[in-house]
């Protein structure tokens, strides 16, 4: 019986390749690209270790090119989700029960794989069938994947080390107990690294999940699970089900075994999870913890002393970037008038050389958003603003689904303070901005905080530090991740943890100990060594 007490050190977060031209990086992911391009693989269900096919088919296909089809998948079905929750519950006693430094290592090996052998086999599936840039994809997946492997080791040491206090008469001690139950983890399709996290932050702790990846990043979610299996997880510990969320979620919230929710999606989807679970709470064994990072409606925000050129920087990097499908995405900024001109005059200068297309020609800074059902809600907001006399179209404007999901980066000029595209969430390439008097700084500040109910992300520019203190304060709550002189986007591992609250969440904080404590259940333990034989006090003398 190995009695040490093991500490992980705080490791680094893995180095980021720039895929520059000459580089034996670019070289390897372009071949992988082709590779993985010019094949079409069959996914089935994997539930206990085993692959499982149903013979109801869907298709993974390109956004840049979406009549390029990536990989068929096999739908889960109600007696698929049955078999993964009994296979997860069968494999749970085992998993909870083995030396937490035995799943620490299966976590550190994962993260080695995907440092390693399969690091662009990763990169190039987000690539492909998520619609992203060769960077995007790396600070994504591998990157951020591989730094909450490594980091969550690290907080989970941190937690099992944290005792109570203790004296001559007793001996107190925290046991760290997982939940009793399963986790559903649903997934997003926008970071691969997410759909890591949301598995393996409760399985570190103990738990077992049940996996309804998005639909539209099953290619890559279907290579982690496979690295899963190589690195040694055992058999049931995750189950992974493509298929229709409402066809899982039916069953999965009906199991008297639910034992918690990790999820990142949309807002109402998360509502309605917490409407279904209040519904059906009598059944369950133990209260649900539920944890959610939904939508966002993330800001810039200039004072009169920001630097124009730095601001521009910002809103086309923080919009634009992954074509805006990131939940801390910048999609709305208030600036002063008395900057508005240059500021816009710069993001136009540098938009003349920002290139759109598919994601294997690493010229291209803009690719395609996912779906059909993103291009054509991002294009009806850009049609309800060319048709509006609250507002103006100053940037782009064009889109096209002739081949590939297309849209322009696109700034709306709003007119009105409450204009449409400057409250709801657009989760596309398109910002809108409303032009405010310098004067009215304070003012427009509450406008921020009180026009969007999200509170994921925001930032302020100014060089006067009176002036970002004032936005620190009046914008305490409208942001669970705040950026000063940055963008709104970019959070990493162990250095900004990640989440928000309102109607962006439960900002429970991916990427820190914060989010490990959700996945627990502790139990303490007082041992008194000479019990009281006698049921007296002082005070009855």
């Amino acid at each position: 019986m190995n009695n040490a007490n093991f500490e992980f050190r705080e490791p680094k977060n893995e180095p980021v390749y720039s895929y520059a031209p000459g580089t034996p990086e670019r070289a390897k992911l372009q071949e992988e690209l082709e590779r993985q391009y010019n094949q079409e693989i069959e996914i089935p269900l994997i539930i206990g270790g085993k692959e499982v096919k149903t013979g109801d088919m869907g298709q993974v296909v390109m956004p840049t090119q979406h009549n390029h089809v990536l990989a068929k998948y096999h739908k889960a079905g109600k007696k698929e989700v049955q078999m993964a929750i009994d296979a997860a519950m069968k494999a749970k006693k085992d998993w909870e029960n083995i030396p937490w430094i035995q799943r620490a290592s299966i976590m550190m090996k994962i993260g080695e794989l995907m440092a390693t052998k399969y690091r662009y086999v990763v990169n190039a599936a987000s690539m492909l069938g998520q619609g992203k840039n060769p960077y995007q994809a790396e600070i994504d997946c591998p990157c951020e994947a591989i730094d909450f492997l490594r980091f969550n080791t690290y907080f989970a040491s941190k937690i099992y080390n944290e005792q109570p206090i203790s004296d001559h008469t007793t001996l107190n001690r925290s046991e760290y107990r997982p939940l009793e139950g399963f986790v559903y983890a649903i997934t997003p399709f926008n970071f691969t690294s997410i759909a890591l996290n949301l598995n393996i932050s409760p399985v570190l702790m103990g738990n077992v999940t049940i996996w309804k990846p998005s639909t539209t990043s099953i290619l890559s979610n279907y290579y982690l699970m496979k690295i899963f299996q190589e690195a040694g997880l055992p058999d049931g510990v995750i189950n992974f089900l493509p298929g229709k969320g409402s066809v899982i979620s039916e069953v999965a919230f009906k199991s008297p075994d639910l034992a918690g929710i990790h999820f990142t999606g949309s807002t109402s989807t998360f509502k309605n999870f917490w409407r279904q679970i209040g519904e059906n709470i009598d059944i369950y064994k133990t209260y649900p913890k539920i944890v959610g990072e939904t939508g966002g409606k993330d800001f810039i925000f200039a004072h009169h002393t920001a630097d124009a050129r730095e601001l521009a920087v910002a809103i086309l990097r923080g919009a634009f970037e992954y074509q805006g499908q990131k939940c801390s995405a910048a999609s709305r900024a208030y600036i002063p008038q008395s900057l508005w001109d240059d500021t816009l005059k710069n993001v136009k200068d540098m938009m003349k050389t920002v290139k759109m297309g598919d994601v294997r020609d690493f010229s291209n800074f803009i690719n395609a958003v996912i779906d059909e059902a993103s291009f054509d809600n991002i294009a009806g907001y850009i049609d309800r603003a060319k048709a509006s006399k609250d507002a103006e179209i100053v940037l782009g404007g064009h889109y096209d689904k002739s081949e590939g999901y297309f849209v322009e980066p696109t700034i709306i000029l709003a007119k009105t303070k409450d204009y449409e595209s400057i409250r709801e969430e657009i989760f596309g390439p398109v910002i809108t901005v409303y032009v405010y008097e310098d004067a009215k700084y304070e003012e427009m500040l509450h406008v921020c905080d009180q026009t969007s109910p999200y509170a994921l992300t925001g930032s302020i520019f100014a060089r006067d530090r009176y002036a970002i203190e004032l936005a620190e304060n009046v914008l305490r709550y409208s942001a669970g991740n705040f950026y000063i002189n940055d963008k709104p986007t970019g959070a990493v591992v162990g250095n900004q943890p990640f989440g928000g609250a309102r109607a962006s969440g439960t900002n429970d904080k991916a990427g820190s100990a914060l989010n490990l404590y959700r996945w627990i259940s502790p139990r303490a333990i007082k041992e008194t060594f000479v019990p009281a034989t006698d049921y007296g006090y002082p005070f009855l003398g």
